[in-house]
């Protein structure tokens, strides 16, 4: 998905407003690359036209961006009339960035070029994290990126992008590790200690917000203007998507929907992260003599999972699909999104039922939203975390707030 343009523009184009003052050129550069980013490649009058600022002050930014290497000229567009048309496009090369995902049981580290495509990624799987094994990875494998890169191109590695569970010491019972050993979260600096060693700036957000910015940016964003965002992975989490950008909220926790309540939760808990979350599916294959670790092997294959498949998509479709309603109560979205860390097949049986459940829940004063399913996959919070530094140099996002270091 990344890197494609989109096939229509939208009429509101209320985020993307310009400045023809010279004060303001780094918002305006910022501006000209965002709208390439999500648009496609578009030539400097169509550029001046959509932001609202004289065609000279564009043209200028287009050659400073062409010049740092951040853009490069697509081929000509011929008209009816006149000289054709030069489009720019955002030169994948121009920037990298690394994201790192943590989760319950597998890291993951990538490296982004700068229209979100993979140009390196390398995994460890555990029991349980920790600080100095996931510092160990993440110290290890940019040796590892930057060995098989020019000079040119390490020196383009903007930052690195970290998306982790909130508050990770608060998961031991549900992941089986010691108390004790996950309390060193609580005052560890795991991001200063990267950044330490790494030379680079560090950005973290929280895991399921670092998803939905991935499929915002390089996954079916494009297609809606506003849209809640459920990432089912071990735990299950979420985010929103308002105006094209994704709202973190004051603490960072907006589409925090793991926290949902819930009514008849198997596991008798009370929250949508105790009913529609990946580690039941662990404790049934447990309780069924399986390796429940299984589910997260590479590639992902749960054809011999079946009934307990079958019995966790059951279960989880329909606290999803009250889900859906309850945050389309709030706000208006017009789609609701649902991907995870799971293969394809499986998301989208999940995704058909809960679609399916809808219409048979209590609608009454809603409009019902668009279900449909997320492209990013298992990628997607390691993608997003590699978004982070992009969006902090070279992008705009109207809510944005993650925090560097």
């Amino acid at each position: 998905m990344a890197g494609h343009e989109a096939d229509t523009k939208p009429a509101d184009t209320g985020v993307f407003r310009g400045s023809n003052q010279s004060g303001l050129r780094d918002h305006n550069e910022r501006l000209v690359l965002s709208v390439i980013q999500r648009f496609g490649a578009m030539p400097g009058v169509e550029i001046a036209r959509f932001l609202g600022i004289s065609s000279q002050t564009v043209s200028v930014i287009l050659r400073g961006l062409e010049s740092d290497g951040l853009l490069k000229r697509g081929d000509p567009q011929r008209g009816k009339v006149g000289k054709p048309s030069i489009p720019m496009e955002i030169d994948p090369d121009g920037v990298y960035s690394v994201g790192l995902k943590i989760g319950r049981r597998s890291a993951d580290l990538v490296l982004v070029d700068l229209i979100g495509m993979v140009r390196q990624q390398l995994q460890i799987t555990y029991r349980y994290p920790m600080p100095n094994t996931l510092l160990d990875f993440v110290r290890n494998g940019l040796d590892t990126f930057r060995s098989a890169m020019t000079e040119d191109q390490v020196a383009r590695i903007s930052g690195i992008g970290v998306a982790k569970p909130f508050e990770i010491w608060n998961w031991y019972e549900t992941i089986g590790a010691p108390e004790a050993d996950l309390q060193i979260w609580r005052n560890f600096d795991f991001e200063a200690e990267i950044s330490a060693f790494s030379g680079l700036p560090v950005f973290a957000e929280n895991d399921a917000t670092a998803a939905c910015r991935a499929e915002n940016i390089y996954g079916r964003g494009r297609e809606f203007r506003d849209f809640a965002y459920f990432y089912v992975g071990a735990f299950i989490g979420g985010g929103v998507v308002l105006n094209h950008s994704v709202f973190e909220g004051v603490h960072g926790n907006a589409g925090a929907f793991g926290s949902l309540p819930v009514f008849g939760a198997k596991s008798g808990g009370g929250q949508l992260i105790d009913a529609a979350s990946l580690y039941l599916l662990e404790s049934d294959l447990a309780s069924s003599g399986i390796d429940p670790l299984r589910i997260w092997n590479t590639p992902q294959d749960w054809s011999e999972f079946g009934e307990n498949v079958d019995r966790w998509i059951d279960q989880a479709a329909l606290h999803l699909a009250r889900a859906a309603l309850t945050v389309c109560a709030v706000i208006d979205f017009e789609a609701v999104l649902i991907d995870g860390a799971f293969p394809v097949d499986v998301r989208n049986r999940l995704v058909d039922k809960v679609d399916a459940l809808l219409p048979t829940l209590d609608m009454r004063g809603l409009v019902r939203p668009k279900i449909a399913a997320g492209v990013m996959g298992r990628n997607a919070r390691a993608l997003g975390a590699a978004s982070a530094p992009v969006f902090a140099h070279y992008l705009i996002n109207t809510h944005g707030g993650m925090t560097s270091v």
